[in-house]
């Protein structure tokens, strides 16, 4: 079975004025869907075909099939940002996911500190997740399509900062970019969801 675009969980519209319709009509409607399209161009008529994407991630991994990981990878990576994302997000989230925030970094703005130091300084292309490592909770930089599906951690939130996510928005002004998804649209329900089920 051929891999899909996934639809928005929200309207194109719907994260502006943070990201621009513009933006998601590029990065979701173009990337995202160039990335899925190489991936079964590269896959059809192998046995590997109707592997799930995480099987086909470790496929590709293993295998040292680099090109097919990097499609699979940004599918896996895209996806999941796209559920990191909601309107009306951002802020300090409660909880279960909030005190091991504060247990991890010792407190929200400690947390905030290294995630914005860390996406900002991600050099080149690639992700920066907050990830469940064992009992605790650790802020990783991934380059290009690399994903934590593979490291045996589990991701609980993620920022893309490729220039493609932000350039049509912010320019050259990544911090920003971070900024505005730290304050305005990280989906804590969804981290929150995923730290409980890690």
């Amino acid at each position: 079975m051929a891999f899909v675009l996934p639809d928005l969980p929200y309207g194109r519209g719907d994260l502006a004025p943070h990201i621009s319709e513009t933006t998601l009509e590029f990065h979701h409607g173009k990337h995202h869907q160039a990335y899925v399209n190489k991936a079964n161009e590269l896959l059809a008529g192998t046995s590997e075909a109707a592997l799930p994407l995480e099987d086909a991630i470790a496929y590709a991994r293993d295998g040292g099939k680099g090109g097919l990981y990097n499609q699979v990878g940004q599918i896996w990576n895209h996806t999941f940002f796209w559920h990191s994302l909601k309107p009306g997000g951002g802020g300090q989230p409660g909880g279960e996911l909030g005190g091991a925030i504060d247990a991890a970094f010792g407190s929200y703005d400690g947390f905030a500190e290294k995630f914005l130091a860390s996406a900002v300084g991600n050099f080149g292309s690639g992700w920066t997740f907050l990830v469940k490592d064992g009992n605790g909770l650790a802020v990783e930089n991934y380059a290009n399509a690399e994903t934590p599906v593979r490291t045996g951690k589990s991701a609980l939130l993620t920022i893309d900062v490729w220039e493609h996510a932000y350039y049509l928005d912010y320019q050259n002004r990544r911090p920003d970019f971070v900024k505005a998804f730290l304050d305005h649209l990280a989906n804590w329900d969804f981290a929150a969801e995923n730290y409980a089920s890690a």
